[in-house]
């Protein structure tokens, strides 16, 4: 494998990315993930205080933050969203860019809304030299949804349809990985890519 290169790994609702995530990462292979980097930041003064003084002091109840409040504020509204992006990307990039740094070997970059955030990688600096992406067609997307967060149909279609199709993202990536059959057959297109870097 050829010194530090950076691989995003993304896909979209439901299409089975983690599943490849935790495979490379028993494979100890480096994996990381803008998801839980975000998840741990809210905690830390300097975010919190940020968070705070955006969404008002009863957004974190007992010093935890209330995430499903937060997230009902933010997901109708952009502006808010904006807000709360503002203070969370620096942070979160700082995070991912050190990790780049400080890594000699392969580095797989986990960011869900990748496509999504074309610019906001671009603003921070942050490169690939090839993007996977985990796929699944729209139908088994909907109903993996469907039975992962026992949701009605129509509202598995209305959280898929925020998000760019993954017929888009496919047209965009370097690497396919197609997560509709066994997560064996999953795992052998990973090995075979994992070859060729």
């Amino acid at each position: 494998m050829n010194q530090n290169k950076v691989i995003g790994l993304t896909g979209s609702i439901a299409t089975g990315k983690s599943q490849v995530s935790n495979y490379l990462r028993d494979k100890g292979i480096k994996v990381v993930d803008a998801d839980l980097i975000a998840r741990d930041l809210v905690d830390i003064p300097i975010v919190k205080d940020e968070i705070k003084k955006a969404f008002g002091e009863n957004i974190y109840v007992n010093e935890n933050l209330d995430r499903k409040k937060l997230a009902e504020i933010v997901f109708n509204n952009d502006k808010k969203r904006n807000i709360l992006n503002d203070i969370m990307h620096p942070h979160i990039y700082k995070i991912i860019l050190d990790e780049i740094k400080n890594s000699k070997e392969i580095v797989f970059v986990d960011i869900p809304l990748l496509f999504e955030n074309e610019k906001v990688n671009e603003k921070f600096g942050l490169k690939f030299d090839e993007i996977w992406l985990v796929y699944v067609d729209r139908e088994i997307q909907i109903k993996r949804l469907m039975d992962r967060d026992g949701i009605s149909r129509d509202y598995a279609e209305k959280k898929i349809n925020s998000q760019i199709s993954v017929e888009e993202k496919r047209k965009k990536a370097d690497v396919i990985i197609d997560n509709s059959g066994t997560l064996e057959e999953t795992f052998k297109q990973v090995e075979k890519n994992l070859k060729k870097l």
